[in-house]
Formats: structure tokens, C-alpha cells, sequence
């Protein structure tokens, strides 16, 4: 199977390609850097999945730095489209883009060392960096259990030429009574291993 991978930020391209993960492409953070990114690859390389990792800001308590999440779903969490539409909807989509489901049963097939959730990872053109803009996404999305800034963007591309979709992270910060999601975020790239992105290793080897 051909596997487009994308990620964001030079962080994340050099944990991957450190844990052995050839063809990477980095698209740079945000909704239009991963459109314009997932489009190109489509139309270029033709790949059969596109799957799209690195980190995320856990708000959900579930979490810890470390975990992984699955996004079985992934939205946006500032679209708003007016009446007629539901929040997070561009009109005349989904409001929710759903992960392929092989791509799914491939990741729960896995052995690992850290623990892997699934659900819903919500995107937005904003780092979250107070327990307050986590309480809003979970007002809007009460499942939702991750942020970034790339995922849905991608899952929408994809929705739109039909490849097959799949976005697991990392997370890399979560909100706690002591430290900040930033001092959190901080730390996880001053002590990261790469063992904190085998999990895509393994997933590449089985498809």
C-alpha cells in the first residue's frame, strides 16, 4: 500500500524520520499549510491512504503526555457557518470527517508500550494553552479528547477526492492544576524519545 504521511512542524518531521519513517512530508502548521499539503500529494504521488501524525494537546482528563490518540473523527472546532449549519460544519459536509475503518482495525491490531485511545481530535487555527479553551471545545464537542491544528483539514482534502484517511498523535500537553498546557508542551520536546512516534513505525510495517 502506498502511504502518504504528513506532519507539520520540523519537530515532528525529525522525531519521524529519526524512528526510521521514510517519505514524510511536512506541510507547516495550520488548516492551509495541510490543505494545500494533502491536495498536492494527492494529485502528484496518487497515494492509497493518507495518514497524518505528530503531536496534539490532550482536553480530555483520560490523558496523559505520552498517550496516543486515534481519531476514529476528526472536526473543526472554529467554523461557524450560520443557521442552517451546526457548529464545526462547513456547509455542505460533514461536520465530522470519520477515519477509514482497515486503517482503524490496522492500529488496534498493535502491541504498545504507551496507552492508545480513540476518538474524536478536534482542529483549529490557535495553540490551546488554558484549561478555558478546553472547556469551550468540550461544550461544543463533549467527546472530544484532542487539539491540533492540521487534522480535519486533511480528513476534508481526503473526504473530497475519496482516499482513505487515518490521524493519530502524540500527546504532547494537557492542562493540570500545576502546569500549563505551554510549560507542558515544552518539556515533552526538551525530553522527547522517538519512541514517541514508533507507533506509525509499526503501522507502516503491517500495510
Amino acid at each position: 500500500m502506498k502511504t502518504g504521511i504528513i506532519v507539520a512542524m520540523d519537530s515532528e518531521f525529525d522525531a519521524l524520520t529519526g524512528c526510521g519513517i521514510p517519505n514524510v512530508v511536512k506541510a507547516g502548521i495550520g488548516k492551509v499549510n495541510a490543505a494545500r499539503t494533502a491536495t498536492e500529494l494527492i494529485l502528484t504521488q496518487r497515494p492509497d491512504c493518507i495518514i497524518n501524525s505528530g503531536v496534539a494537546g490532550g482536553i480530555d482528563a483520560c490523558l496523559q503526555v505520552g498517550d496516543f490518540v486515534v481519531g476514529t473523527e476528526v472536526a473543526y472546532h472554529d467554523v461557524w457557518c450560520g443557521e442552517g449549519n451546526l457548529r464545526g460544519q462547513v456547509q455542505g459536509l460533514p461536520q465530522r470527517f470519520a477515519a477509514d475503518p482497515g486503517l482503524i482495525r490496522k492500529v488496534e491490531s498493535l502491541q504498545c508500550a504507551h496507552t492508545i485511545h480513540k476518538g474524536l481530535i478536534c482542529t483549529g487555527d490557535q495553540f490551546i494553552s488554558s484549561l478555558e479553551e478546553d472547556l469551550r471545545i468540550k461544550a461544543l464537542y463533549p467527546d472530544a479528547l484532542a487539539c491540533d491544528m492540521e487534522s480535519a483539514a486533511i480528513a476534508q482534502v481526503c473526504h473530497l477526492y475519496g482516499v482513505p484517511f487515518l490521524c493519530f498523535r502524540a500527546i504532547s500537553d494537557v492542562t493540570t492544576a500545576e502546569k500549563s498546557h505551554q510549560e507542558l508542551y515544552d518539556g515533552f520536546w526538551s525530553d522527547v524519545s522517538r519512541n514517541s512516534f514508533s507507533l506509525l513505525r509499526q503501522l507502516l510495517d503491517i500495510l
